[in-house]
């Protein structure tokens, strides 16, 4: 097993690295012939192979950020728009750099050339690493144990990757053990361990870890706290510390700092998107160009959200809170288009700027939204122990429509995890979830959230259940009593019986 996954990581590599040095390769050919020539100061060989080696390293870097080098685990039109997104980047960075050398702007038209020929590249290789990825690596068979939650959901995400995992069988926890290390051992390369209780996972994974099986884990709250532990050596047993705080005082201030810089710089540049937006907003049904919303950030404090309008004037005539779901007839169609382009967004650089919100944080929620997710899931007032954001990581790495309680398990783990290397890596990322669809997707009518359907119907069955193993338990060991009585009552009646047979032949 260990062997098979290091050919796959020396496979992975390899694909990746054809690209990242084909994209050097014509980066090299265009600075050699056409760049160098209009540099100021000239170089000598080593200055060249540097500045080639600068541009490997942006590549590398900016492509293993985004996932580009991910073959195998991304699909490939996700691969292919993350090195494209990475390509542009890195020559955007490298025509400021090549303008200095020059000490004027350089001519935009090598850096265009080279990005189109990056792009024909990057898609060329992309399907042929992909199509060599899957020739090599058939899809994980893998087997799912699950607990009494609907498990419907995990499947159909599962579903979505049929290239890289295919669960063959779904397995209640309550079958029992030996079951489960049966099947386990029968023929797959993986398990899935879907919500059942923490004591059965714990047996469950030591199992797998001491047969060297892989396990997928869909972890609790306490899990994802626990990853943010910090880990002392104070003793001779190791002591995980989960701190009553989660900023430090410096963490604090070069976050506020960032916000405050990087809100003035963005105000300033998106001040003609934003007068042309509320130009728009307003024009076409004469309402409020802004929209203003009572949002929670750190400690639960309250504070007024803007945006631009992008649903009707009445949309919420009723009082009542609604989420955007996918298709909303209350949004407008200037408010579709401000929407996608996220120009709606852009009055929440205000609230950083003042102080309410962060760049990076968890996205603040209404307050009656917040009360009804904790009438179900009452950690979900832990995400307001760092102040709200405009994006965070659970914008990053989920959807719009992304269920609450996952989205809880992300905001978490930004929490616990903290560092100002993440808040800059989102900040990155987010500008590639900017041009991603599946973000702005509304919530399906299907969708379990708090707003839609509680847990009584879970918590029913799991009663009932519950009883039903308890009965169940009661007659086995009712049976059990039972049998060990009746062996007891005809052992004395054996002995009984011996004992007059004894006493028959003393009498004679």
């Amino acid at each position: 097993m260990q062997e098979k996954e290091s050919f796959k990581r020396i496979v992975q590599l390899s694909l990746s690295a054809v690209c990242l040095i084909a994209q050097v390769m014509v980066y090299r050919y265009l600075w050699y012939y056409y760049l160098s020539y209009e540099v100021v100061l000239q170089f000598w060989n080593k200055g060249h192979i540097l500045v080639i080696l600068i541009y490997a390293a942006l590549v590398f870097a900016f492509a293993r950020m985004y996932g580009g080098m991910k073959i195998g685990y991304y699909r490939n039109s996700e691969i292919i728009f993350s090195q494209l997104f990475a390509a542009v980047m890195v020559n955007v960075i490298t025509y400021f750099q090549n303008s200095l050398m020059m000490m004027r702007l350089a001519n935009p038209k090598y850096f265009i050339s080279i990005t189109i020929v990056d792009a024909i590249i990057i898609i060329l290789w992309s399907f042929v690493a992909s199509f060599v990825y899957r020739c090599i690596f058939s899809a994980r068979q893998m087997l799912l144990i699950h607990g009494d939650r609907p498990y419907d959901d995990i499947i159909a995400k599962f579903n979505t990757r049929r290239d890289k995992y295919e669960i063959c069988k779904c397995m209640s926890y309550r079958a029992g053990y030996d079951a489960i290390f049966a099947e386990i051992l029968e023929r797959y390369d993986a398990v899935v361990i879907w919500d059942i209780p923490s004591d059965v996972r714990n047996k469950i994974l030591k199992y797998c870890y001491g047969k060297s099986i892989r396990v997928y884990i869909m972890p609790k709250i306490t899990d994802v706290i626990l990853k943010g532990a910090d880990q002392l050596n104070l003793f001779d047993t190791p002591i995980l510390l989960t701190r009553e705080y989660h900023l430090t005082i410096e963490q604090r201030f070069f976050k506020r700092l960032i916000d405050i810089v990087c809100s003035l710089i963005l105000i300033v540049i998106s001040s003609p998107f934003m007068l042309i937006t509320a130009i728009m907003v307003k024009a076409y049904d004469g309402g409020p160009m802004l929209y203003k919303q009572i949002r929670c950030t750190t400690g639960g404090r309250e504070f007024k959200i803007m945006k631009f309008r992008s649903m009707s004037v009445d949309a919420e005539k009723d009082g009542v809170a609604r989420l955007s779901s996918k298709n909303d007839s209350r949004v407008t169609p200037i408010g579709k288009f401000i929407r996608k382009c996220r120009l709606d967004e852009l009055p929440q650089l205000f609230n950083i700027l003042k102080g309410d919100m962060s760049f990076i944080g968890p996205r603040p929620e209404r307050p009656e939204i917040i009360k009804q997710y904790e009438e179900i899931m009452p950690e979900f007032q832990f995400r307001t122990k760092v102040k709200a954001g405009l994006a965070g990581y659970a914008q990053v790495y989920g959807k719009y429509n992304t269920t609450p309680y996952d989205k809880l398990k992300l905001d978490l783990y930004y929490i616990e995890n903290y560092s100002l290397w993440m808040d800059i890596k989102l900040m990155l990322l987010t500008l590639k979830i900017l041009l991603t669809p599946d973000s702005t997707e509304g919530v399906e009518n299907s969708q379990i959230t708090a707003m839609k359907q509680s847990n009584a119907e879970w918590i029913e069955k799991k009663n009932r259940l519950d009883r039903e193993a308890r009965e169940r338990v009661e007659r086995e060991h009712a049976e059990r009593a039972k049998h060990e009585a009746e062996v007891l009552a005809k052992q004395e009646l054996q002995k009984l019986a011996k004992q007059e047979t004894a006493d028959d032949l003393q009498n004679k």
